[in-house]
């Protein structure tokens, strides 16, 4: 097979066979890289460690996380008995006690075996009110593409006349016991592979029959539907999702939308029991005033309805200080900010003479919190709130709180994964190409050697924040061995809001593959290991990321180890639903868009000759998001140029790493195994 690079022009691309993702051609190919990809790396101390993270994350001390559906809390658990899983509730007095009593609703594993499928649990709607049926989102593997099922709980079985739908890229929402609001790409689909209509599904008829209550352009995202039943009334709320970071949203009824809500595309929004809050993403002028970006503005649903609202400003961005997210919970609005990393929780309740403001006290503010609504439906909340605290030596804390403010009372307490004994966790400021200053988060044994094996991984997009969480994962293959884990808060990430995210966006996105560099240059100026000892691993748009360290950065790294990744920017609008993210990278069918966008396209900037270091490129078959042929090219490109290469690609697993734990933990050990070996770590 002669796979000899001619890459010289972006459309001149020898390896698009390797883009059918079941082509006969390719899946020998790809059983060939398994086969050696394993051969050289998995051996008795990969099964071991294989062995000890599947333990770890069986284990039955973990916390079970759950949410309120009328009187029950519901949880999807999964152990080494039931590894597909059990869809299960319980009573909150149950389930303060040591050894909740569960009642097993669906036995996905038992499921699975009767009807000879790769059954893997995507999530259930239950009907609002009883609460006594469901629409299961089942994945064949463990894609986004999933079939849809009715299913009655008080019986534990699917219904004869229930609802059904193949497998697409589908969502549903209840309307009430006999009908059901469509979206799915089975039924229609934009150019980014996501539904473009809502429909209006009654029991016993045909899908594909179900009249169409609203519609999207094919260059929109996608469409969908909810229902709001606050006051006892019905309104349909209709969304066309514009691109990632914009939406129109239409109130309606069952025959259709009624009226846009006039607000900015970009805002995002929010309301209940007649106000509304709104955060845009660029400026926005309001009888006169400009307000910031990811400035909060309270309002009257009303008056913001009307297109003349009256803002009060409840959140000010300040250059380090973010809002992450806000919602509403029994008419109260919580904020989610993040000062300098600091996590801190506000309460505003709205009235007649403004709104007042309280803090959630007894929160930690060094580590990671969470905190969201207990109850599933809005008009079922009494106030009650959950809060997840932890940091990466702490296991996670699962407490309860209300937005009556009130010291959170422990719930739930995870065992450990790992041994933590010896750990601390540190926090730095690197400095970038054009001077910018990058958190990141070191945690590991003070080592005094300057030759620390160091985990480094960031993402970088999509205005995703990542923060620095307790990690099975990286705790036993890594920091438990003696060695030293480092997370990057990268701009592109809404770590600091948008403005963050801006900063690493478009033109801006090889900033943040800069900013990642920089972090692996700080660690050796800082004394705490040298270039060949350091690894490197990013999934998704962080698999874009170390595939740009490989082609721009090679000499700051001993190996990298690149997962699910988006890699050849010139197809990428092309391959399943890659159009919907134009709005981070761009548009490569434009001139203008492609001049920036090659300099971060590392499929093509891969040339014979470099300092690259070894590479373990890894996707799955069933990743029906990042298409597999990403992965595949650029591993065929860099072993045709002489490269230590290798490619792994389970059949399952989805935009993920697996389908179940036990895949999970041998995906996981195989990729730590190369980064040690390559960096000449030996354990």
């Amino acid at each position: 097979m002669d796979l000899r690079p001619t890459l010289d022009a972006p459309d001149d691309d020898p390896y698009l066979w390797l883009e059918e993702v079941e082509g006969d051609r390719a899946l020998v190919w790809v059983a060939d890289q398994n086969a050696r990809t394993r051969a050289r790396f998995a051996d008795d101390r990969v099964t071991a460690d294989r062995e000890a993270l599947k333990a770890a994350l069986d284990r039955p001390g973990r916390l079970p996380h759950v949410t309120r559906r009328g009187p029950f809390l519901y949880n999807y658990w999964t152990d080494a008995a039931n590894p597909r899983g059990l869809w299960r509730r319980t009573r909150m007095e149950s389930f303060r006690t040591e050894t909740p009593e569960w009642d097993v609703l669906l036995d996905l594993d038992a499921l699975a075996a009767a009807e000879g499928a790769d059954w893997i649990w995507k999530g259930a709607t239950t009907l609002f009110g009883s609460h006594d049926r469901a629409i299961l989102r089942l994945s064949r593997g463990g894609g986004d593409a999933v079939v849809l099922r009715e299913f009655d709980l008080p019986s534990r079985a699917f219904p004869a006349d229930g609802f059904h739908l193949p497998e697409a890229k589908s969502s549903a929402a209840w309307l009430d016991r006999d009908t059901l609001l469509l979206s799915s790409a089975l039924l229609g689909a934009t150019t980014s592979g996501y539904a473009s209509t809502v429909r209006l599904w009654r029991r016993g008829t045909d899908a594909l029959a179900a009249p169409t209550i609203f519609e999207v352009p094919e260059t929109s995202m996608g469409a969908g539907a909810g229902v709001d039943r606050e006051g006892g009334r019905e309104v349909v709320i209709f969304h066309d999702q514009l691109g990632f970071y914009d939406a129109r949203i239409h109130l309606g009824d069952r025959h259709g939308p009624q009226r846009e809500i006039p607000l900015p595309t970009d805002a995002h929004y929010t309301w209940q029991r007649g106000f509304l809050a709104a955060k845009p993403r660029t400026p926005w002028t309001l009888a006169g005033t400009t307000y910031a970006p990811d400035t909060l503005l309270g309002m009257s649903f009303d008056s913001a309805l009307g297109g003349a609202p009256v803002p009060e400003v409840l959140f000010a961005p300040e250059p380090r200080r973010a809002l992450q997210g806000f919602f509403w919970c029994d008419g109260t609005l919580v904020l989610h900010i993040l000062d300098n990393l600091e996590p801190h929780f506000a309460l505003l309740t709205p009235g007649t003479t403004g709104w007042t403001r309280q803090e959630v006290p007894g929160l930690p503010r060094i580590g990671v919190v969470d905190l969201w609504a207990l109850d599933t439906e809005a008009e079922e909340s009494d106030g009650t709130l959950l809060v997840l605290a932890q940091d990466p030596v702490t296991p996670p804390q699962l407490k309860l709180t209300a937005t009556t403010p009130a010291t959170p009372a422990l719930l739930k307490s995870s065992s450990p994964s790992f041994d933590s004994t010896g750990l601390t966790v540190t926090r730095h400021e690197a400095v970038s190409s054009d001077g910018e200053r990058i958190p990141y988060v070191q945690v590991g044994p003070k080592d005094e050697t300057g030759r620390a094996p160091v985990h480094l991984s960031a993402y970088g997009g999509f205005q995703v924040s990542r923060l620095p969480y307790y990690a099975a994962t990286t705790g036993l293959l890594w920091l438990q061995k003696g060695g030293t884990a480092v997370l990057g808060q990268i701009r592109g990430g809404g770590e600091f809001g948008t403005a963050w995210h801006e900063a690493g966006r478009l033109a801006n996105k090889v900033k943040s593959h800069d900013d990642f560099a920089a972090i692996a240059t700080d660690l050796v100026a800082r004394g705490v290991t040298v270039p060949r000892r350091i690894a490197a691993e990013g999934g998704s748009n962080g698999g874009l990321l170390i595939a740009n360290m490989l082609t721009r950065y090679p000499e700051r790294f001993g190996a990298l180890f690149c997962t699910i990744p988006l890699i050849d920017m010139r197809r990428y609008t092309k391959l399943l639903a890659g159009a919907s993210w134009m709005a981070e990278y761009g548009d490569p069918d434009k001139a203008e868009d492609w001049a920036f966008i090659r300099h971060f396209s590392a499929y093509h900037a891969a040339e014979p000759g470099r300092p690259y270091p070894p590479i373990l490129l890894a996707t799955t078959r069933r990743d029906d998001r990042v298409h597999p042929g990403h992965a595949r090219k650029m591993a065929a490109k860099l072993q045709a140029m002489g490269y230590d290469a290798s490619l792994l690609e389970p059949e399952a697993g989805g935009h993920g790493y697996g389908k179940d734990n036990a895949e999970v933990a041998a995906f996981a050990s195989l990729g730590a195994a190369f980064l040690r070996r390559a960096i000449g770590w030996d354990v």
